[in-house]
């Protein structure tokens, strides 16, 4: 019995013992080499993770704000480097810029979107009559003051005269998700009809009943080349080749990237081509300029903003057309916007009859591309706020 006690007092006793071959001071220094690693390891991934957040974040921003960028970086390269943009003026670059963006509206025009068009027709008239008819008598406040040289104020008044833009507005209305098809209706008729229009309010409002010339057949022909022929192609191969349609639809962030990306050759271009003429004016005298373009620009966002919200209140319940996001933003971005390319035409119709031409210009270019500038951060902030209300509403539901 003693053995047997003794071997039982024996076996707990080595089982607490501690082996020769490993010290206690090992251990101790294991376990901390473990810890040391660990929290290496967490730090590096911590480390790893914000760095990725950073650029998804960088990713993200770019992403939701690349057409502003894309038009800055215009502007900034044809300050910079003007013989690019000189160069692609040389070879007609804008038109063919135009010509890619209607294709693209009519590679992305849905069959039910134009029966949307159709219906949202009293919008479209009052944004034609907005277009032609009342932007011009702005004309008339623009010519009460007064600046040297005075060829600023008169080009900016022969500006508010002019149709709306040919591509910017079409392509902003398809960055927000406005009725395009409607952008692209009061595009392509305010423009035709502008042929006809211009020469009368150019008479009426600035050049006191004396003639206006305008080159209509040129015009018609080159409106016909580079919004009517493209948007039609468009439309037809999305058609004919269900294939097209298809890839189009779901790559549609893709071909609007493209779209932001011909829409900036537009200022980088008429920089780069109007820089040596920028460099010779007072600084002031073209800042003030600069400064009544975007004043006149946000007069138009104001009073069209004002005109869409007062009929959709009056008329809401029986025309609710006007009551519709899609159609108040392609209307209020379309009827806003005046257009460039038509306006140097006519300038150069008119052989220094109203100052010299280079100088009519100059402001114009600039107002055009600060109302894309402007217009694209106005597209960014609904299209942020259609984000945020899609996200309060997700949240609703759950």
């Amino acid at each position: 019995m003693a053995g047997s006690l003794q071997t039982l007092k024996f076996i707990p006793l080595n089982s607490q013992q501690k082996p020769s071959n490993f010290p206690s001071h090992r251990l101790k220094l294991s376990f901390i080499s473990n810890q040391k690693l660990r929290f290496t390891k967490a730090s590096s991934a911590q480390h790893n993770q914000v760095g990725g957040n950073g650029i998804q974040y960088t990713k993200s921003w770019a992403a939701n704000n690349f057409l502003p960028i894309a038009l800055v970086s215009g502007v900034a390269l044809g300050l910079t480097s003007p013989r690019l943009g000189c160069l692609a003026h040389h070879y007609s670059m804008s038109k063919f810029s135009t010509f890619g963006i209607f294709l693209i509206s009519g590679l992305t025009l849905r069959t039910e979107e134009i029966g949307a068009a159709a219906e949202a027709w009293p919008i479209g008239l009052f944004g034609l009559i907005s277009i032609l008819i009342v932007s011009p008598f702005f004309s008339k406040l623009i010519l009460l003051h007064q600046l040297a040289p005075q060829e600023f104020i008169t080009g900016l008044a022969i500006f508010s005269c002019m149709p709306t833009t040919l591509s910017s507005g079409v392509a902003l209305t398809q960055l927000v998700g406005g009725n395009s098809a409607l952008a692209l209706a009061m595009t392509v008729i305010s423009n035709l009809l502008g042929i006809l229009m211009v020469p009368f309010s150019l008479s009426k409002f600035i050049a006191n009943g004396v003639g206006v010339s305008v080159p209509t057949e040129q015009l018609l022909r080159s409106l016909l080349i580079t919004l009517l022929v493209p948007l039609v192609l468009g439309k037809v191969f999305r058609d004919c080749f269900k294939g097209v349609g298809e890839y189009v639809d779901q790559n549609r962030k893709l071909f609007s990237m493209i779209s932001a990306v011909l829409l900036s050759l537009v200022p980088w271009i008429q920089v780069s081509k109007s820089r040596s003429l920028l460099l010779m004016v007072k600084p002031a005298a073209f800042l003030l300029a600069v400064g009544m373009g975007m004043f006149l620009h946000l007069i138009l966002l104001a009073f069209n903003t004002l005109v869409a919200q007062s009929l959709s209140i009056a008329l809401g319940a029986k025309i609710s057309v006007f009551a519709k996001k899609e159609n108040y933003r392609a209307f209020v971005l379309v009827a806003s916007q005046k257009t460039l390319p038509v306006m140097v035409a006519v300038v150069e119709q008119l052989h220094g009859a109203m100052g010299e031409s280079g100088l009519l210009v100059l402001p114009c270019v600039a107002a055009h591309i600060n109302q894309i500038i402007f217009d694209s951060i106005l597209v960014n902030l609904w299209l942020q706020k259609d984000q945020r209300l899609q996200g309060s509403t997700k949240n609703k539901i759950i």
